[in-house]
């Protein structure tokens, strides 16, 4: 073997025996890909990044994945430029990108080299926002500006034990996983690096290639799972069996996201009934993200609505939360994805209209038999509608709450929603997979052009 030769063996060797190496096998199918400017050095070593492409599930994704065993993986111009250069094949060829994180920063000695080195790289992951999905593996330290890029990904995945901050962390458990899922900052918490990274696979799997593909298709398996009353076991009762990934269950307390497939068809669900009966400014928020990362890839959103309506109080109105309560509808108004929204139990006032209102926030709405959809709590209408009649009563509370389920069973049925029209049909709860499955493809034609403009205005 001559020189050259035994240098390149060499070089590879210490390449394929790195952490950011190991990391990339977990994620592409039988831990083979294809490193992009293997070669390039940052000052008189490696870059401390490998920037790759192979396949997961078939299907090309690019990946770069960093190395803090290399000069803390510090970021510098040629580290950047090797990422830069990943995003720009990807906006090319309409492919996935999945980025590893694990670095102390920017080469200190940089100087505004580094800050215009992240600058380069927030623009080329903003560039590509809403064309290839982006998922971010937070498996060590992700700080400052790379945090802001590590966020500006479709989602982030955290090993238990990784750091996300913009600065040093000063305050007990700040920066921490915990603190990420709790703030939404986090969709996926693991237990370690090759759990992080294999979750990214499982989800990088489940999304089209890019804005202009169609969803992914899988073998699947009937739903085996009877209707129960937790968001879960709704969710499994009519998704194909063993096909949902929960995103984000550690935010918003009465909000549940998740992909599923129907059919081996890859779907987002959004629902609303978990652990709180009330939408709070951080349940808007988690879903109208969700919402629209359906929408930018054209997957279909169905939506179950069982809840109370948005939270008010003086607390949550000083700090903002109609705000986000215009986001959310704002959201789904804006979304032409197929939506189909199936409510299964409470749907009262601005809540019903803004996720289940039909034309411009459902393409098609069911409701089941005991739903009650009403612009008002039941306990209030009672007040403005049989006002007389509580009147004299002796027992005012037990005369409100016959009333009130007088109004439910009459005025605020399902059934009377169906007759004016506020819904399509009225089911069971059996007969929710198959009308999902009938809605999807009687709509999977739907075409909708908004008005021409830049980008809506929403209250962010």
């Amino acid at each position: 073997m001559n020189s050259q030769a035994s240098r390149l063996t060499e070089l590879r060797k210490t390449n394929e025996n790195s952490v950011a190496a190991k990391r990339l096998s977990y994620l592409f199918d039988e831990g083979a890909y294809t490193e992009i400017e293997a070669f390039t050095k940052e000052g008189d070593g490696l870059s401390g990044v490998i920037t790759a492409y192979g396949f997961v599930e078939g299907n090309p994704v690019y990946a770069f994945s960093q190395d803090s065993n290399i000069k803390s993986g510090a970021v510098g111009i040629t580290h950047s430029k090797k990422i830069i250069k990943l995003y720009k094949l990807a906006a090319k060829t309409g492919t996935p990108v999945v980025a590893i994180h694990d670095s102390n920063g920017a080469f200190i000695d940089g100087g505004v080299d580094a800050l215009s080195a992240y600058g380069d790289m927030l623009k080329w992951t903003s560039n590509v926002s809403g064309v290839v999905p982006q998922i971010a593996v937070i498996a060590g330290t992700c700080a400052g500006s790379a945090a802001m890029m590590a966020c500006s990904s479709d989602f982030v995945i955290m090993s238990k034990n990784a750091e996300f901050f913009m600065a040093p962390p000063f305050t007990e458990g700040a920066g921490t996983a915990e603190s990420a899922a709790k703030s939404g900052t986090a969709a996926l918490v693991c237990d370690d690096d090759k759990e992080a990274v294999e979750a990214a696979r499982k989800l990088v799997s489940m999304l089209p290639m890019n804005n202009l593909s169609p969803v992914p298709m899988f073998e699947f398996d009937n739903p085996v799972s009877a209707y129960g009353k937790s968001a879960e076991e709704i969710v499994k009762s009519f998704a194909d069996n063993d096909s949902v990934l929960e995103l984000s269950a550690d935010f918003g307390g009465a909000s549940y996201t998740a992909f599923a497939s129907v059919l081996g068809a890859t779907i987002g669900v959004v629902a609303t009934s978990k652990t709180e009966d009330k939408l709070t400014a951080q349940d808007c928020s988690k879903i109208a993200r969700f919402v629209r990362t359906c929408d930018a890839f054209a997957i279909p959103v169905v939506t179950l609505i069982d809840t109370e309506g948005f939270a008010v109080s003086a607390e949550s109105e000083l700090a903002g939360s109609i705000r986000n309560m215009a986001m959310l509808a704002n959201a789904y108004a804006e979304a032409t994805t197929v939506k189909i929204a199936f409510v299964t139990g409470k749907a009262y006032g601005p809540a019903f209209v803004a996720l289940a209102g039909k034309n411009s926030n459902s393409d098609m709405t069911f409701a089941l038999a005991d739903a009650v959809i009403s612009p008002l709590a039941p306990e209030t209408a009672v007040e403005f509608l049989y006002h007389d009649k509580l009147k004299g009563a002796t027992d005012t509370a037990a005369k409100r709450n016959e009333l009130a389920a007088e109004y439910m069973a009459g005025e605020a049925s399902a059934i009377a929603a169906a007759e004016k029209g506020a819904v399509d049909d009225v089911i069971l709860p059996e007969e929710i997979r198959a009308r999902l499955i009938g809605a999807i493809e009687v709509l999977a034609g739907k075409r909708v052009s908004n008005l021409p403009k830049k980008h809506s205005n929403m209250p962010l």
